[in-house]
């Protein structure tokens, strides 16, 4: 028996996957007949790819979880760590302010090179962004987590 999670889905994302299911749903659709030599192969292959779709549209909506913002997304408030792929060290931080109040952790602005490529990314994506010296480092999300402060009791 397999179980099925739930997907994450911003209500962007949602409202767009709705809108793609009311134009596949209200499009023409042809009766396929039990001798299919009579009928446009292709129209037959995509009125199939339709179905397929739809089927897939509506078993992500059946599962999905709307939230304003993606479940592990770079943005303010969030505790991230990163690979530079030129060196493959690794940095940890917060997507915030500079000298955040209380903060036990290195803090990157959203407007700085780094924060401004690296907001809205998720795990995995790979972003490019300059430094005052000309070159172009490239880095990889490699996780998204909420910024907890240790001070908090």
């Amino acid at each position: 028996m397999t179980e099925t999670q739930g997907i994450h889905l911003t209500r962007h994302e949602y409202g767009r996957l709705m809108s793609e299911l009311t134009a596949l749903r209200s499009g023409r659709s042809i009766e396929v007949p039990d001798d299919f030599m009579d009928h446009d192969v292709h129209r037959i292959a995509r009125y199939s790819a339709r179905r397929a779709r739809i089927r897939e549209i509506e078993d992500l909506l059946a599962r999905a979880i709307v939230t304003d913002t993606p479940e592990n997304t770079a943005e303010p408030g969030m505790v991230l760590t990163i690979r530079y792929e030129d060196s493959g060290e690794t940095e940890t931080f917060l997507l915030g302010r500079y000298g955040a109040k209380g903060a036990d952790i290195k803090a990157y602005s959203t407007l700085s090179p780094l924060g401004r490529a690296i907001a809205g990314a998720r795990p995995g994506e790979r972003r490019i962004y300059s430094i005052p010296d000309g070159a172009s480092p490239v880095v990889t999300l490699l996780s998204a987590e909420p910024y907890v402060s240790e001070s908090v009791a």
